[in-house]
Formats: structure tokens, sequence, C-alpha cells
């Protein structure tokens, strides 16, 4: 049995958890917080304690309107993660299978990946409005492009020996892609997903700051108008928790789609 296995290193030691060590760094940075909030007497509009942050965050949880726009903004996420992940997988493939094609438009990608996105959010709000369809189109856009460039990655790291093991079972163009390329693409396609879901759910947020009167980033916006910096910083929390859900899910999706990889362990 393994050291990992009885939670003891060589010597014998026991070994803490990972989470364990975790949720004590947070505690220690919590209460340095605290501390420094508390004996700096500083303003509570320059930074408020964690305590009374938690404690508005707790209150807010009880509002249904913070729900309302927590779901303005998740659903924006889930749509822009959805379409960039279609479209992203897709053209990864075609341009993983087409090396010439790649070369092509390889300038054209860097192009656009050089190209700050948040710059483009006005443009994007005067084409599509201030509804949720340029909230929608700027997180597509963030997420696309990782998950563009590791699909293409993983097709061109696919092994050439299991290649020539298709080739001399004569299988077709079809089954190499679905039986093959595709299953060997998926760490990278999931890693690539794993950084999309993040970059989505930014797109969506400054989406809202910008243009639109619903979603979590619009409630920030408001909260900082009117200098409750307690408030902020509540919607700040909320934003995080949802977006490391999001992560989450993408992330345990390993276990399901690849179990055999040794990314899922």
């Amino acid at each position: 049995m393994s050291s990992q296995d009885t939670n003891e290193d060589a010597s014998g030691t026991p070994l803490i958890p990972s989470w364990v060590g975790s949720l004590l760094i947070l505690v220690g940075l919590l209460a340095a917080w605290e501390g420094y909030v508390h004996f700096f007497e500083i303003s509570r509009l320059i930074l408020p304690a964690p305590s009374e942050v938690l404690a508005h965050w707790l209150g807010y949880l009880q509002n249904p309107l913070i729900w309302y726009h927590t779901g303005i903004t998740a659903w924006e996420t889930l749509l822009g993660f959805f379409f960039a992940t279609i479209l992203g997988v897709g053209l990864g493939i075609l341009l993983g299978k087409m090396p010439r094609l790649e070369r092509m438009l390889n300038p054209f990608v860097i192009a656009t990946q050089v190209v700050p996105k948040v710059a483009l959010v006005p443009l994007f709000v005067v084409w599509f409005g201030f509804g949720m369809t340029s909230k929608v189109v700027i997180a597509t856009i963030l997420a696309f492009f990782p998950i563009l460039l590791n699909t293409v990655l993983g097709i061109k790291s696919v092994d050439n020996g299991h290649k020539e093991v298709m080739e001399s079972l004569n299988a077709t163009r079809t089954q190499r892609l679905t039986q093959l390329d595709f299953p060997s693409s998926l760490p990278y396609i999931l890693t690539g997903m794993e950084v999309g879901v993040v970059l989505a759910i930014i797109g969506a947020v400054v989406g809202e700051y910008l243009g639109g009167n619903d979603g979590l980033g619009n409630v920030a916006v408001r909260e900082m108008n009117s200098y409750n910096t307690t408030a902020l910083f509540a919607v700040i929390i909320h934003l995080s928790v949802l977006g490391f859900a999001f992560y989450a899910v993408v992330v345990g999706m390993r276990k399901y789609l690849i179990p055999w990889h040794g990314s899922s362990n």
C-alpha cells in the first residue's frame, strides 16, 4: 500500500489532506485581513472587514432579486460557453486535421488573439444592443480561443502508432475521428474548456458592467456608484462562488469522460 493510501509520507508522518491545507490558508488570510482592518482602523469605505462582507453576502442570499441577477449572469455564461465549445472544438478538429489550412489561418488566429477583447465590448454593445445578446457574444469570444488552441494541440498530439493501427484496420475517416482522434484529444479539450468557462463568466460580467440593467455585473456597478464597498465585496464573493461552481463542474467531467487519463485522478 502506498504512502498516499495510508495518508502518511515515507517517514511515517501523517499527511494533511490538501483541502485541509487550503482551508487553513484561507482562514489565516481572513484572520490577517480582519486584524488589519480593526488594528489600523481602516475605513469601511476603503476596506470592510471580512466578517461584515460575509454577513452582507449571507443577507444577499436571502434576497430573491440577487438570484434573478445570478440567473441572468449564469445563463449568459452557459450560452457563451456552449457556443464557444461547439465552435472551438469543431474548428479545432478541422485545423488539426488539415495542417495546410491551419498554417493559412494561423496569422489571423494570432491577430485576433492579441487584440484586447475587453476593448471590443463597447463595439459589441453598439452592434447587438444592451440586451443579453451582446453579453453572450463577449462570453463566446473570450472562451473560444483557449478551447480552439487546445483542441488543435490535442488533434496534433495523437500518437502516430495509434494512427498506423487504425490505417492497418482500414478504418474510415469518421471511424478514426470518433474512435481515436477525438477520444485522444479529450484531455486537451477539457483543459481548454476549464480555462474557457472562467473566461466566459468574465466576458458576461464585463458586458454587464458596460451595458444593460441585469446581471451581477450591473449589480456590482450600482453598488460601486453608491459607494457601498461592503456590498461590492459581497457581489465579488457571489461571482467567485458562481465561477468556481462552473469550473468545478467542468473539472468533474474528467472523471466521467476520461477516467483512463491521469489528470482525472
